[in-house]
């Protein structure tokens, strides 16, 4: 390495002239503000909304998704029983995962908000993209992978699902090519969809939009639905702990269930207890539901 050197010579700490060192520091400089550019610059995309459980996985590690986390390059989204996730990308495009989904986020974009370059991988499960408005000094490029069919997309709404009878992709606005089994597939017509049964040919078809609703539940959040939002305000404890180990044990098995909890201690007559309790909901109501959702969980031994 020819930055930062040091060596022993004769005993002694080699130590640089003052012109090399003036030459290593601006190198080094240099060095830094590039890597400070890559970690200061917009992030690609951000998580909008959560119903737990949900988790957040990057570079080997896993913690509960939550409303405001970033996410870069190569993190991973997973969404367990009955949960939902809102990503907002950084050129206002909206993602939505259903349940049981697996969602990679792939994009080495500089300035994400103004030039999105960068792939969406659904590995599992139903999920939805709507684009956002572009103003003239904006790029999109956007490709999405949705089981083994990959997607290009022009301003567009479509809402997809791969699971083990197949892979779904449906366009309700905009127009898509759909790359399945070697061929090529443009849809231009909304409530067109291609069906891709594990095993057999892919086909066009029509989709009834009445028949649509149910679909889109799979990954709508509604209200009474129990999600947390960037926005929410309003929390619940989930468990009062009496001791600090056993917040922290409590603690440790909601996160890992997917539920991003905090210990809030208070103090009492005698000593001190301790609230395991969910926030960011924007009702009581919401999250009393979510709430029960949790201790449900941890009732079954989680």
């Amino acid at each position: 390495m020819t930055g930062l050197r040091c060596s022993i010579e004769s005993g002694r700490l080699y130590r640089p002239a003052l012109g090399e060192r003036m030459r290593m520091f601006k190198v080094l400089a240099a060095v830094l503000l590039l890597h400070a550019a890559a970690v200061f610059a917009a992030v690609p995309a951000t998580v909008e909304a959560v119903q737990s459980p949900a988790w957040l996985e990057r570079q080997g590690w896993s913690q509960p998704l939550s409303p405001g986390q970033e996410l870069h390059d190569g993190d991973i989204v997973r969404t367990g029983a009955g949960a939902r996730a809102w990503l907002l990308l950084a050129e206002g495009s909206r993602v939505k995962l259903g349940e049981a989904t697996r969602f990679t986020l792939h994009s080495s974009s500089l300035e994400p908000a103004r030039y999105f370059r960068g792939a969406l991988d659904i590995a599992a499960g139903a999920f939805r993209f709507t684009t956002g408005l572009l103003s003239k000094d904006k790029r999109r490029e956007v490709a999405i992978r949705i089981g083994t069919a990959t997607i290009g997309i022009r301003g567009t709404d479509l809402w997809g699902k791969t699971d083990r009878d197949g892979d779904l992709v449906l366009l309700l606005e905009g127009r898509i090519g759909i790359e399945h089994g070697g061929a090529v597939t443009e849809l231009t017509q909304p409530w067109t969809y291609l069906d891709a049964p594990h095993g057999q040919a892919a086909t066009v078809k029509l989709l009834d939009p009445e028949r649509f609703r149910a679909m889109a539940r799979q990954t709508e959040i509604i209200a009474g639905d129990g999600a947390s939002r960037i926005k929410g305000k309003h929390g619940l404890p989930v468990v009062v702990a009496n001791s600090s180990e056993e917040a922290l044990e409590t603690y440790d098995r909601l996160r890992e269930a997917g539920f991003a909890a905090r210990i809030q201690p208070r103090a009492v007559e005698g000593g001190w207890q301790y609230e395991l309790k969910l926030t960011g909901f924007t009702s009581p109501d919401e999250a009393q539901v979510a709430a029960r959702r949790a201790r449900a969980l941890l009732a079954g031994g989680v």
